[in-house]
């Protein structure tokens, strides 16, 4: 603890005990919005290989990879990374080889990440307790499993003051906001999208603690349940009305909020029956790759949705999200670009003014707008993009100089453009 503590005050940081929290991550220094404030690489780790997607098992690239020769189930870049890795791999390794190819397959990753800490402590002789991360690369796809002990220090709140990104496989936490000496860090372990209800039940379910942020004390209160009720809730059946619906008393109907109207509870029923079956379908075509079915499945469950839904909804939101991916699949630019557009006034709504999705949607509406020719658009979302990523994902990093260089080039093609021409 000692060593840990002299380790962190080097970085503005020290170690305390809450009595409800236990351990915390506590700042000795001011910190401003984009600062690192806690980097460090993984006590193990494990890359999410399928048969169709590997990586490099020491730093994660997908870029020149040969198999372990011994255990045919490890990969790796380069001598380098597996020389970094040779001494804990060389345990594994013999494990594995043991295993028959049928056997070998079922190691998930989950499996093999567990094997790599006992083998590790068994090498080390340490003894440790830290969770489990999903390591993303820069727009927040996954790409395998790491424990990182002192990152672990570092509780969850709803509203956190900052957040938690990859690069590589090296965590890195900075401050979203200015967070002055004697402050707690904080970051947040779930999607906050949502309402309080949900989000105490995923941190129940996952993590066995109830958050006391004051996000969460408000739950029950009346904007509490006007928030929930608009994130999750159902819309007034007039579509002139943007209300939102409340049960009512006789617990067979829900009444509008704003214009009083009833909507009865059979057809809400039905309708969310019908979104169920079909997002069942759906999802069935998707993991199939059958792009199209998918897209028209998807695009009939936005029209139900559109109809039990407020426009604010995170249910409406998802499957919009999930058309994009699919629109930008079927190199559907222009269609993909709407549903980018729609999906952004509700992630201003649902996160804080900055927050990493909200800087990527930016950044995915502008790569769109630039590969359509919109380039004033795609200079407009760049920007927003820039002023949000540059503090979640520090301004020298691969990802961020590249989406510099996108800005820079869209400006030029800008400027070419409205330049007189020269015959």
């Amino acid at each position: 603890m000692e060593d840990l503590q002299s380790a962190l005050s080097g970085r503005g940081l020290t170690v305390s005990t809450h009595p409800e929290k236990g351990r915390c991550l506590v700042s000795i220094r001011d910190f401003s919005p984009g600062d690192v404030i806690i980097s460090q690489e993984p006590y193990a780790s494990v890359p999410n290989n399928s048969s169709v997607d590997v990586k490099c098992d020491g730093c994660f690239t997908s870029s020149n990879l040969k198999k372990c020769s011994a255990c045919q189930a490890v990969w790796y870049c380069g001598s380098m990374c597996q020389k970094l890795e040779w001494k804990l791999h060389r345990l594994e390794c013999q494990a594995l080889a043991g295993l028959s190819k049928n056997r070998r397959k079922s190691v998930t990753p989950s499996i093999r990440l567990m094997m790599r800490l006992y083998l590790k402590r068994k090498l080390q002789s340490e003894q440790l307790a830290c969770n489990a991360h999903t390591i993303c690369d820069s727009e927040l796809r996954p790409l395998g499993t790491g424990l990182y002990p002192v990152v672990s220090i570092i509780n969850h709140s709803c509203l956190p003051n900052s957040v938690l990104v990859f690069e590589g496989n090296e965590a890195v936490v900075r401050a979203m906001e200015p967070i002055p000496k004697g402050t707690e860090v904080l970051i947040s372990y779930i999607e906050t999208a949502g309402s309080t209800a949900t989000r105490l039940k995923a941190l129940k379910e996952q993590y066995l603690f109830t958050c006391t942020c004051s996000r969460c004390m408000k739950v029950g209160l009346d904007d509490d349940i006007q928030e929930s009720a608009i994130l999750e809730g159902y819309r007034c059946k007039d579509d002139k009305c943007n209300g939102f619906l409340l049960r009512d008393a006789d617990d067979n109907s829900f009444r509008c909020q704003q214009c009083g109207l009833l909507r009865k509870k059979e057809e809400i029923d039905q309708i969310t029956s019908e979104v169920k079956l079909l997002s069942d379908k759906a999802s069935t075509s998707l993991s199939s790759g059958n792009y199209p079915e998918a897209c028209a499945m998807y695009k009939m469950i936005e029209k139900l949705q559109l109809k039990l839904r407020h426009s604010l909804s995170v249910n409406l939101m998802r499957t919009r999200e999930t058309l994009l991916k699919i629109l930008m699949e079927l190199k559907y630019w222009r269609e993909a670009l709407t549903y980018c557009k729609l999906t952004i006034p509700v992630y201003q709504r649902i996160y804080p003014i900055v927050h990493p999705l909200l800087g990527l949607q930016h950044y995915t509406s502008g790569k769109l707008e630039w590969l359509l020719g919109d380039t004033e658009d795609a200079i407009k979302s760049f920007a927003k993009a820039v002023d949000i990523l540059h503090i979640t994902h520090g301004r020298n990093t691969p990802f961020m100089k590249d989406l510099l260089i996108k800005l820079e080039e869209a400006r030029a093609e800008a400027a070419y453009k409205l330049s007189p021409y020269e015959g």
